[in-house]
């Protein structure tokens, strides 16, 4: 069961999870509440232009990835307070947009196939000293900006005309909670790959929403959930042999189907009838 970890490589992709785990249960709980997962979707594979263009360039994919996520987050921004266009169509027209300007920046290169496959599905073995000094400060930024928006996200989340009414000002706070969303995928994308991302993002807050009491406990529940499919997941993919950041997933989103079985047992369970009271004489 330990073996695995007394490899450096496997513990500094183990600590990468945990702290990928932290960031995403923060954005991904209010991704959840909101209803906003293809907007997450959009936003992950949104990146690409950026990370594409950084290592064309020989630059920092980092910096491609936080610089695509700015023009993604401005963009929904902006396409949201478009009257006469819905949301889900301006994020899909962005999406749709990013994603084709992304793959055409690829395609200039002359190893297309290694570069997005990378991409997609990244590499959370190849983690190094200086990725999880870079996750524990994007932890940190999270966390102050989670402590920070919290009232003005509940309020955005269940009733956003109340929100406007507290003076809360709805519209920066959404763009608050998309600069999140981002941080998150931008710390994580290169660990799970874009496509994977959303499996710590999504499904552990899903798993602990029916357990959890009050939104920091579906935040807390779920950064133990997400640390426990990286263990999982790694030991897992150590014996079989199989993808590390894909099998993370798959036993993150297994955990979610188990989840909900349990609670649809437990409340189909019958409830003790009620002991009658004794008459009175």
């Amino acid at each position: 069961m330990t073996a695995p970890f007394e490899v450096s490589f496997v513990q500094r992709a183990l600590w990468g999870g945990f702290l990928v785990s932290a960031i995403c249960a923060l954005a991904g709980t209010w991704v959840v509440l909101r209803g906003m997962a293809f907007l997450g979707d959009a936003m992950s594979h949104g990146l690409l232009p950026g990370v594409a263009l950084a290592a064309l360039s020989g630059g920092n994919l980092m910096v491609g990835a936080v610089a695509s996520a700015a023009v993604m987050t401005a963009g929904v921004t902006a396409l949201g307070r478009t009257p006469r266009l819905s949301q889900d169509t301006g994020i899909g027209l962005l999406f749709v947009g990013m994603l084709s300007l992304g793959v055409i920046i690829v395609s200039r290169s002359q190893s297309f196939a290694v570069d997005l496959t990378g991409f997609l599905f990244g590499d959370v073995l190849s983690v190094r000293q200086r990725d999880l000094y870079l996750l524990g400060a994007a932890l940190l930024v999270a966390l102050a900006v989670a402590a920070l928006g919290h009232r003005a996200f509940l309020a955005l989340t269940f009733d956003a005309r109340k929100a406007r009414t507290l003076g809360l000002r709805p519209r920066l706070a959404h763009a608050v909670l998309l600069g999140l969303l981002g941080l998150a995928i931008v710390a994580s994308f290169h660990i799970v790959g874009t496509l994977l991302v959303l499996g710590l993002l999504i499904a552990p807050p899903a798993t602990a929403l029916p357990w959890a009491r009050g939104v920091r406990g579906v935040m807390v529940l779920a950064a133990l959930l997400g640390a426990g499919a990286t263990f999982g997941g790694l030991l897992l993919s150590w014996h079989l042999g199989t993808a590390a950041g894909a099998t993370v997933a798959a036993l993150a989103v297994s955990l979610f189907f188990l989840s909900h079985l349990a609670s649809g047992l437990r409340h189909r369970r019958p409830r003790p009838a009620p002991v009658p009271a004794p008459e009175a004489h």
